[in-house]
């Protein structure tokens, strides 16, 4: 037995200390014998197969970030020589070639293990949608596995492999993530091309990963992201690395009148107290009616979305219905009594649904929701096949369809044992930000990993200065984190650093005029002023120009001095600008200001 949490940060360490890959594939295997599910694999890749790729890696490359790194995928992903089924076996064929996706990760040094079971045709978010025998549940076998990812999760939640790949369009990268105990990252569409992926929902499909921790999934999302010319819905996304999480972010979660946990009041206090941890760590929590989400939500299985799920499989159904699965059939069979115009109409409704929901998230940096609302067993989908599923998508359906990028991540165990979880959900290109902020949470809410006992490994320390292709800037009013301006930095791809404040040298205004309110920040003399709350950003230099033509005198980049003698470049205010402004360097923040501002209005109103 080689007792090795399968983090990459442990097999890292195993490795330098000259471990060899082939004890590693050993290993899986014989964690493969031990756990004895048979209904994770689909498909099982010969050991001698695996062994001789483990030996074809040659000496450890640590410039191969997944070098050595066992993984598994779900089988409606290629693999070269393999069958793909997506869990039907009259659709089965013999692939010519690795996904796209695969192809890179085999590139960076990852281990390929075998193809995983699967809601068929990704049409499932219980698990349990397959003709082959569904897995269980690695935490609790009575409880479904979460679909349509399946094996995917289970594998991992094992701690057979160190991470895998699933598909998301309705929440699949998702809910088995939260029902395992495990991360799921559902990328932005289109920065994990879909070459070699068996659809269910073209234009709303990605891969996911799952992993047990939020360092490794992201770092698996890092290797595998690139731009595909050969797949139409591939977008030229910038993968950042990870950075530190700003400290005051605009978090929306569902309000009181809106949250829906169908009576699981465990749930519900496992909810509120992650919410809790996120208020304590500085985020400002707004609640927002969540009603337009849901409706959002509705859509993805009415009119177009099952219409475009048909056209995967209309042969079969056709000719072969009997071969595709009893509840897949009465779900994609809807598709038959639909007109291209019912199509247009709910593409039209879309529309209308997703421009109630842009203001509510023009508001915020990031949404926070539990990734399910309640647990159902299997006894529970064989008793009722669909309600449970569709209840499984509360929080999850409606974010593809919104081009949102989402991370489902552990959270401390609820008060019955079950697992915690909770999922953040941020606009398209965001995915460093909600990781960033999930590394931070998996400190603050302490977890096992997956079903193994194994605990959370320390994560790498964040990049805290700017690259080469990068000019670090500081800023000290509303550009801050969860201010009114930050948006012009995270929109152009800039980053946190981290927080710091000026020397004594500094006097801070509230500029005359507005709205908006405008700081100005003027430096005197050593000793003369005050030291100022300060963000350090790191803005990409092609980015710089754009932000400064936003920058109205008598605003502009100059030289800030810290408190520890370094100085930065950053917002300054020249001197003609003080004249008729308010002094407020005592308080030491722009922040703190427009709080008190915020805090006064109420009483102005009423006098």
């Amino acid at each position: 037995m080689f007792d090795l949490p399968f983090t990459l940060a442990s097999l890292k360490t195993a490795y330098e200390d000259g471990v060899s890959p082939t004890k590693v594939v050993e290993e899986v295997y014989r964690r493969i014998a031990a756990v004895d599910d048979p209904g994770i694999f689909i498909h099982l890749c010969d050991k001698q197969d695996v062994l001789q790729d483990a030996g074809a890696l040659g000496a450890y490359d640590p410039q191969k970030p997944l070098w050595g790194v066992p993984f598994v995928i779900k089988d409606n992903i290629d693999a070269a020589g393999k069958p793909t089924t997506a869990a039907c076996p009259a659709y089965a064929y013999d692939a010519d070639e690795d996904a796209f996706v695969v192809q890179k990760l085999r590139e960076a040094g990852a281990l390929l293990i075998g193809k995983t079971n699967l809601d068929q045709f990704a049409t499932g978010l219980v698990g349990v949608r397959s003709p082959f025998q569904p897995p269980k549940n690695a935490v609790d076998p009575a409880i479904v596995p979460g679909g349509s990812s399946a094996g995917s999760a289970v594998a991992v939640g094992h701690g057979i492999v160190s991470f895998s790949l699933g598909t998301d369009t309705a929440g699949s990268g998702r809910v088995p993530a939260a029902l395992n105990n495990i991360v799921g990252l559902k990328p932005t569409l289109g920065s994990l091309s879909a070459t070699g992926v068996v659809p269910a929902c073209r234009t709303l499909d990605t891969i996911s990963i799952f992993a047990l921790t939020v360092e490794d999934a992201y770092t698996a999302f890092q290797a595998a992201a690139g731009y595909d010319e050969t797949d139409a819905y591939s977008r030229k996304i910038a993968v950042k690395d990870l950075a530190a999480s700003p400290s005051h972010l605009k978090i929306g979660i569902p309000d009181a009148a809106s949250i829906e946990f169908y009576g699981d009041d465990i749930q519900e206090t496992s909810f509120r107290e992650t919410v809790a941890l996120l208020k304590e760590s500085g985020a400002d929590i707004v609640e927002v009616d969540f009603t337009p989400f849901y409706d959002v939500a509705h859509m993805l299985y009415e009119g177009a979305w099952v219409a475009e799920r048909h056209t995967v499989i209309e042969d079969l159904m056709r000719d072969t219905p009997d071969a595709v699965h009893p509840v897949t059939r009465q779900i994609v069979g809807a598709a038959l009594d639909l007109s291209a115009t019912d199509a247009f109409r709910g593409i039209y409704r879309l529309k209308e649904l997703a421009r109630k929901t842009e203001p509510v998230l023009a508001a915020l940096d990031l949404l926070c929701v539990p990734t399910i609302p309640t647990f159902y067993s299997v006894a529970d989908l064989e008793a009722d096949p669909v309600g449970p599923n569709s209840r499984n998508g509360t929080y999850t359906n409606f974010v593809n369809l919104l081009d949102m990028c989402g991370l489902a991540l552990p959270v401390s165990a609820r008060a019955d044992g079950r697992p915690g979880s909770v999922t953040l959900l941020a606009a398209a290109g965001q995915d460093g930000l909600i990781a960033s902020l999930g590394i931070e949470l998996e400190k603050m809410a302490p977890h096992s990993l997956g079903a193994t006992g194994w605990t959370a490994p320390e994560p790498a320390a964040f990049q805290v200065s700017e690259t080469p292709d990068e000019i670090a800037i500081a800023v000290c009013g509303a550009h801050m984190s969860g201010m009114a301006l930050n948006g012009e930095l995270t929109s152009r791809g800039g980053r946190f650093l981290r927080s710091s404040t000026t020397s004594d040298a500094y006097a801070l205004y509230a500029l005359a005029g507005g709205p908006p309110k405008r700081p100005g920040l003027v430096r005197g003399a050593p000793g003369s002023g005050h030291g100022i709350e300060l963000e350090i950003w790191a803005l990409p230099k092609a980015e710089v120009g754009g932000f400064l033509a936003g920058i109205p005198a008598p605003l502009g980049l100059g030289t800030v001095e810290l408190v520890d003698g370094s100085t930065v470049t950053g917002f300054v205010c020249e001197a003609f600008g003080t004249d008729g402004a308010e002094d407020i360097s005592h308080l030491g923040s722009w922040r703190t200001y427009m709080d008190g501002l915020k805090a006064a209005r109420p009483v102005a109103a009423a006098e």
